[in-house]
């Protein structure tokens, strides 16, 4: 399944259907929420879509995360030491970059094609259809606030 950032409510419907969920309001207002918000907490999924649907529960903003993961529609990512983000962008053997210091998710392109693009020495009898790779660094601004404030 490829990613889609088609955010009309009626490509939304109709990617729902298409994965035969059924259409909900909630469902609707999280698919939309994902694909607005790149790299999304659960906490600003649920603030998002209550701007839309302010009698929305919290277990349903869940729910729907949990179902829109399951059906390919959003992907659930939880980088080592932080709390799980969604994005819309899935199907696509991409990857990312997370910032040691502010948490700042960038994606990027896998540069060794269709998954899985990297195979271990030895599989121990795995049939591996996915690497995940996550690089760690400093981004631009923590990198250019740790040089002023050593300057200080």
């Amino acid at each position: 399944m490829t990613h889609s950032h088609d955010a009309h409510p009626a490509g939304a419907e109709q990617a729902l259907r298409g994965a035969s969920l059924r259409v909900t309001a909630p469902r609707l207002a999280t698919l939309e929420a994902v694909r607005h918000l790149a790299h999304a907490d659960t906490d600003t999924v649920i603030r998002t879509v209550r701007e839309q649907l302010p009698a929305v529960s919290h277990q349903a903003v869940y729910d729907s995360l949990a179902a829109l993961s399951e059906a390919g529609l959003v992907r659930r990512i939880q980088p080592h030491g932080m709390v799980a983000r969604y994005e819309s962008r899935v199907g696509d053997n991409h990857h990312h970059l997370v910032c040691r210091e502010c948490g700042l998710i960038i994606d990027i392109p896998c540069v060794h094609g269709a998954a899985p693009c990297m195979q271990p020495d030895d599989a121990h009898g795995f049939a591996i259809d996915e690497a995940e790779l996550i690089f760690w660094g400093l981004c631009a601004s923590c990198r250019a606030g740790d040089t002023a404030a050593a300057a200080s």
